[in-house]
């Protein structure tokens, strides 16, 4: 027997990718070897970002063998829709998977003798078991969600939710995850009424792959789910998940690291939405005039393709008004920028990942989430860990820049949530 290798298979998108990849490299810090598995979209995507050629399919990159596998949508194909997305995933990938294994295992070097499947991805742990292999299922957001997930059939034998996964009364707990509730299931944020049909049934299908799993693990801690994890003890916390910041997929700029050492301690204001928040241009020339409007220092992430439109529609004047105060740039280190001690807080979309480098860092959130499990995130946010606020849209959904301005003063003003804030460090 070689050494144990480790096949590792995220679901195709930033916030599962980036914790598999921190994963990844506490595993090979214990003497094991890895190789991560993108589709090709994604792994182009993450080569290109770091400087590297994305066309081959193999790369050896710290220590980790990317190989790709296709996902079955045409290169130049809309990934944003998760529902056609999933679907051909389902109906591609447990084949390829199954012969990428196929041919490592026959190649004469270290086999496979492990697999750690995202649970979005649970297909792969029952290629994995119909070839004798043991593996893990991995969930990267909240035990909370999991343990909701995995106990859908009870839902729909309950009559909480229909088959098709809405619920049929208001505002129900969920047991066994206290800080749940039916109007916070995460499909119901996804798209429309068809996509959040398909994307149900796609989460109850990746749930029931569970039963296969050896070991179901969780990018938490027990200190911040601990109902969750003392109804749930077949979920093991393993977070939270950070330190190497890989698996981007927009370039990194590090020049905001720089800019920040030049401003006071506790002054900045640090505005990130992730990978798939889209605002419409009037939400984001509001969030533009708010920040503004707050007079502060700000380290703005804006990707290239923010709103709905081709470009950022900054209000007339904006950045030539705010350019002795205000940095704008396309992605973030961000672990880096939560860890320095010029930030004040963070705007935040509530993605898992955000939310749990926001909470280690110490530093109190403004919560406005997007999609899927952020507003689940943001009960924990504001509600039970209370570490930070929600914002709170006008009749029409938008956020307005007095909003903003004024839920700014009252985080940066509350001295219980900051010491809140700092406990988790």
């Amino acid at each position: 027997m070689g050494r144990p290798h480790v096949l590792i298979i995220p679901f195709p998108a930033q916030g599962h990718v980036k914790p598999m990849m921190a994963l990844s490299h506490l595993l090979i810090e214990c003497g094991i070897k890895i190789t991560f598995v993108n589709t090709e979209f994604i792994q182009a995507r993450v080569m290109a970002a770091s400087g590297e050629d994305g066309h081959d399919h193999d790369h050896d990159h710290g220590q980790i063998n990317f190989v790709a596998i296709p996902d079955g949508l045409p290169i130049d194909d809309d990934r944003n829709d998760l529902g056609r997305h999933c679907e051909s995933i389902l109906s591609v990938m447990p084949a390829c998977l199954e012969e990428l294994i196929g041919k490592i295992n026959e190649s004469g070097n270290d086999e496979i003798t492990y697999v750690i499947a995202d649970q979005s991805m649970a297909w792969a742990l029952e290629v994995a078991e119909k070839m004798r292999i043991r593996q893990a299922a991995f969930f990267p957001a909240a035990a909370a969600l999991l343990a909701t997930v995995m106990n859908i059939p009870d839902l729909i034998e309950a009559g909480t939710i229909d088959s098709n996964g809405f619920p049929t009364k208001e505002e129900k707990k969920i047991h066994p995850s206290p800080t749940m509730n039916s109007s916070l299931f995460v499909w119901l944020f996804i798209g429309d009424k068809a996509t959040q049909q398909t994307m149900f049934k796609y989460i109850h299908n990746c749930s029931q792959s569970l039963r296969v799993a050896h070991h179901i693990i969780c990018n938490s801690f027990h200190d911040i789910e601990r109902p969750t994890f003392d109804l749930s003890p077949q979920i093991l916390p393993i977070g939270p998940l950070h330190g190497r910041s890989d698996g981007n997929f927009w370039p990194q700029d590090s020049s905001c690291l720089t800019w920040l050492d030049q401003q006071s301690k506790s002054s900045v204001i640090y505005i990130a939405f992730g990978s798939f928040t889209v605002f419409n241009p009037l939400q984001f020339q509001e969030l533009a005039h708010g920040l503004e409007l707050c007079g502060r220092p700000f380290l703005w992430v804006v990707r290239s393709d923010p709103t709905d439109g081709s470009t950022p529609p900054y209000p007339d004047g904006f950045l030539e008004r705010v350019a002795d105060r205000g940095l704008v740039v396309g992605w973030s280190p961000q672990q880096n920028v939560l860890a320095h001690p010029s930030v004040a807080c963070f705007i935040t979309h509530c993605g898992w990942n955000s939310t749990m480098e926001g909470l280690v860092n110490g530093v109190p959130m403004l919560c406005w989430p997007y999609f899927a499990d952020q507003f689940l995130n943001q009960v924990y946010i504001s509600d039970v860990w209370r570490v930070g606020l929600k914002m709170d849209p006008d009749g029409d959904g938008i956020i307005p820049r007095g909003e903003i301005k004024k839920k700014v003063e009252d985080l940066l003003g509350d001295d219980g949530v900051k010491a809140r804030a700092m406990s988790n460090r």
